[in-house]
């Protein structure tokens, strides 16, 4: 088996294998992949007509998340030609990783008790409600709220969208300021950093939705995400100046007004266990 780096051009034939599929983490999009490949050593293999994913955990450890575009006929086999692989390496931990309950149900069904498995509460995805964030409706949002139309009667605000020109320009150049100022000496961070750049530089190719936010000349902040069908959107990256009072709230609640009005469900990724997130 051999595994390559994830690349752009592997966009048609990953998206392919998904088929149908419909995940219910942020996780499996293309690009998701794309934009981690670097923190999470994002690399493809094919196995007969599957692919599989092998990526690094935060410490390291290497695994597979669960294969795509196979027949259930010839999940016996691939598990075994994984755990195979494995063995003859180094650097793995477990089996397989970012695993959905219906992928594990089918494992289990397969092999029964042999199958051991942990949940991994600081990779919980945070999913809300779309319309719930677009009205920001009843108590539970009421300071966000009250952020938003701080920020809404506070300030000479422009909304411009991702493709308009020069905005990527803009973006790429806060997103490194950002940094500078809240984030330097952070590995995540910097990576996090590359892969906006990456992906924006590449935005044409990729199925991006996004806005930016002036307030006067200055970028105030940013977002950017995409849908998946007509069910979920994800939130990929948010970024404010909180020299703007309520920047984050503004740009939480515009972004899902403009672009996610039609789907069911918003996912705002997890918070790796980190208080405060």
């Amino acid at each position: 088996m051999h595994f390559r780096k994830l690349e752009l051009a592997d966009r048609d034939i990953y998206e392919s294998r998904i088929g149908q599929h419909e995940f219910h983490t942020y996780e499996y999009t293309f690009l998701t992949l794309y934009f981690w490949r670097e923190m999470c050593k994002t690399e493809l293999a094919d196995m007969d007509e599957a692919i599989i994913v092998r990526k690094a955990d935060p410490r390291g450890r290497l695994y597979f998340m669960q294969p795509l575009g196979y027949a259930h006929e010839n999940l016996r086999d691939i598990v075994r030609r994984l755990k195979e692989y494995k063995e003859s390496q180094s650097g793995y931990g477990s089996l397989f990783g970012d695993i959905e309950a219906p992928f594990l149900r089918e494992l289990q069904g397969v092999f029964g008790d042999r199958v051991v498995y942990r949940e991994d509460p600081d990779n919980f995805d945070y999913i809300y409600d779309a319309e719930q964030l677009i009205t920001l409706r009843g108590r539970k949002y009421h300071g966000k709220r009250n952020q938003y139309n701080r920020f809404t009667g506070g300030y000479d605000y422009e909304v411009r969208e991702l493709r308009e020109p020069g905005v990527c320009a803009d973006l790429i150049r806060f997103a490194g300021e950002w940094y500078e100022t809240r984030g330097e000496g952070d590995e995540s961070l910097a990576l996090e950093l590359k892969g906006i750049e990456d992906v924006l530089t590449h935005i044409d190719a990729l199925p991006i939705k996004g806005i930016a936010v002036y307030a006067g000349l200055q970028m105030a902040g940013f977002t950017f995400g995409e849908t998946i069908g007509d069910r979920m959107a994800i939130v990929h990256v948010e970024k404010g100046d909180l020299v703007y009072d309520g920047i984050y709230a503004f740009l939480n609640r515009t972004m899902a007004e403009r672009y996610f009005s039609g789907v069911r469900y918003i996912n705002r990724q997890e918070d790796l266990g980190i208080q405060g997130l």
